[in-house]
Order: structure tokens, then sequence, then C-alpha cells
């Protein structure tokens, strides 16, 4: 760990969860100076070792995405059914400043590792879980999957035009956003512990930072008697925003154009049929508008609308696939990537923390840990 992730240094944080959401808080943690030990299963560890993205990761090592979101760990593999583990487990806990988990409602409980006991364990223990949708209600058992969350929470049907049905995004954004809302929440109560000396409950569900999320026009609708908001049919980008806000393809690529007072673009745009229409038009007569822009926009290239547009502050910026972005300077001055090593070889390019402390973002060298590759270190250490 370079000098700049020390904020956290000190804390021993137990990683009980598989996949992304647990994983990826501690991960932030970690980034932060942490300690995370991951408390696996002894056979097979986490299920994410296995979880393998593309048919180009070697599949004979733990997979690349694994690497990617358990950096910097080190592995303690144990039996949470077999007493001599669990007392192990147990003492471990009693000397750890924040547990994790991300199991599914009961499942915790049943092993005897719910809140209730590891503060019997350890009242300073900060204790962390993350659900697919809550504990309580008839969804609490549903597998908490990041497309099935992302399918109950109204997400998927902001996204695209209006004739394209529920659009998923890309990504486990669900994921992502429950291990950073558990970031917040581990960080406040590591605050409160400092006063008090007491730990605390932090829980979070895929379900409801999802909701979260969607805060902004999810508040307008429930304001706005409850209308929903007409995504558009062409090139829809917002469901509550006007023309021009969207993506219009240029000759060679594409430009995003944001909030942009008409009457001024037109006159950058040489379209004079998108000015004095008034303030009701560009709701009213979006799509109508859009396609008029992108008629014209369609005749040159997204670096020649950029020349037009940026010089007179348009908000405004070409899109960019992963190719164009890592050619970036703009993306290189961040230095966002670095290279760790898979059990001590073969490098792995991945990001860094997005952190920047002083000045400084934190590094690490090492990949994911091999299972229950510390054992036998964190037994001696902590007396297990």
């Amino acid at each position: 760990m370079s000098s700049a992730g020390k904020l956290l240094d000190g804390l021993v944080v137990l990683d009980f969860c598989n996949f992304l959401s647990g994983p990826f808080a501690a991960l932030r943690l970690g980034d932060l100076g942490a300690r995370v030990i991951k408390v696996e299963r002894s056979k097979g560890g986490d299920l994410c070792r296995k979880l393998y993205l593309s048919d180009t990761d070697d599949m004979s090592e733990d997979s690349t995405l694994f690497h990617t979101i358990n950096r910097g760990k080190e592995s303690f593999a144990a039996d949470l059914k077999n007493p001599d583990d669990m007392a192990a487990v147990k003492r471990l806990i009693g000397q750890a400043d924040v547990l994790i988990q991300n199991f599914r409602p009961g499942v915790i409980q049943r092993l005897g590792l719910g809140y209730d006991d590891v503060r019997d364990i350890n009242p300073r223990m900060v204790y962390a879980t993350i659900t697919g949708f809550g504990d309580e209600g008839p969804w609490a058992a549903r597998p908490g999957q990041d497309l099935l969350a992302q399918a109950r929470s109204g997400l998927m049907w902001l996204n695209g035009d209006a004739d394209q049905g529920p659009l998923p995004f890309g990504l486990a954004i669900a994921d992502v956003l429950a291990g950073g809302a558990i970031v917040q929440g581990v960080l406040a109560a590591l605050v409160k512990r400092g006063r008090t000396g007491k730990g605390t409950l932090v829980e979070t569900s895929l379900l409801e930072v999802l909701i979260d999320f969607q805060f902004e026009v999810l508040t307008t609708h429930l304001n706005d008697g409850g209308r929903l908001p007409p995504r558009g049919n062409f090139r829809n980008a917002h469901a509550y925003l006007a023309a021009p806000y969207g993506i219009y393809p240029t000759s060679d690529g594409y430009l995003a154009i944001a909030m942009t007072p008409l009457d001024r673009l037109a006159s950058l745009l040489d379209l004079p049929e998108i000015a004095g229409l008034g303030d009701e038009a560009p709701f009213r007569q979006r799509d109508e508008i859009k396609r008029t822009i992108a008629k014209r926009v369609s005749v040159h290239t997204t670096d020649h609308w950029l020349s037009v547009l940026e010089p007179d502050d348009v908000w405004c910026a070409g899109v960019l696939d992963w190719e164009q972005l890592l050619a970036e300077e703009g993306f290189r001055k961040l230095d966002l990537l670095q290279s760790v090593s898979r059990h001590g070889a073969g490098g792995i390019l991945t990001t860094r923390s997005p952190i920047r402390v002083d000045g400084v973002r934190a590094s690490v060298e090492n990949g994911g840990p091999a299972l229950g590759a510390h054992n036998e270190s964190i037994r001696d250490e902590f007396r297990l």
C-alpha cells in the first residue's frame, strides 16, 4: 500500500462477502488504509473466484474480476460449520473493527454470526450488511442480484427510447452503489465509535441504493400528480429534460449536448427553425427538435462541432469508447490504472482508488489472495 492510503491505518476489516457489493465496500476501505481479511469458505472460497466475464480470461486461475475487487486483501479460509474453525473466527471477530457480510437474510444468523451474536463478542464492532431487497417483506428472500434489482427498481424503465422497452445498465450498478453506501455508513459509524466506544449496525440493499440513485427524478414524479415522465421516442437521454439534451450521431462518431438554450444553439448550428419557439417547445416538441438537430449535426465530424460549440461554452462532449478514453491525455493525467500481481506472478492491469489524499492516489502491488494463503500468519498474530 502506498503512503496515500493510510487514513484507516490500524483498522481491521473482515470481509465475509461473495461476488461484488460487499467485496467492493471492503476494497474501498482497504484503499483508504484498512487491513482487509477475507474470511472465505474453506472449499472454493468466494464464488467470485470462478466468475469469468470474458472467454479470454485464464480459467485455470482465479478470475480477473476476483483480483480486481479483492486486491491487497488477505485470505483466511474457514468452515463455519466446523466448531474449531468457528471458534477461531469468533476470536478473530473479537479483535477486528468492521465486519461486512452480504448473505441472504437469515443465513448469517443461522451460522451464529448475526449482529446480536457479534455484538456479544465485540461490542465495538461496526457490522455492515448488504441484502438484495432488505430483510423484511415479500421480496426479502429473493436472490439479491444486480440485474434483478434493476428490474424491480424502475431504473430500467427510464433508460432508452420509449419504444425500446426496459433497458438495463451495462454495469453492475446496484452492487457498486450498495458498496459505496456501506462505506459511507461504516465511516460514520467509526466516527460514532470514536465518541462513544460502541459499535453500530449499518445496513442497505441493492434496491434501496437504486431508489436513492433515482431521487432526483422520482421526487419530481412524486410531486407531479403521479404522472410518469414521457420518455422520448428519439434519442432519449433523460426522461424529464427537454431538447436539446441528448446524444447525436456525427459523421464520424457521436456528440453529447447537455442543457443549452435553443436560441443560442440555433445560431451556432445555423438552425433558425429551432429559434424563437418559446419556453414550452423544448418539452412538448422534444422529439421533433432533436430530429432537426440530429440531421444538422450528422453532416460534420465530432471534432468540428466541438470546435464550434466549446468556444461558446456550450455544454457538450464527444462520446468516447474505452479505446478512445484510454488514449486521451485527460484520462492519462488522472493516473487511474495500476498493475497488480496474481499470487506473485503475472500482472493484471486494473483501476486504482478514485480518491486522492493530499494529492496522492493509493496503490497496491498484490491482486486477490490465494484461498487460505494467510491462515497460518493470521492464526499466529491473532492467537486463533
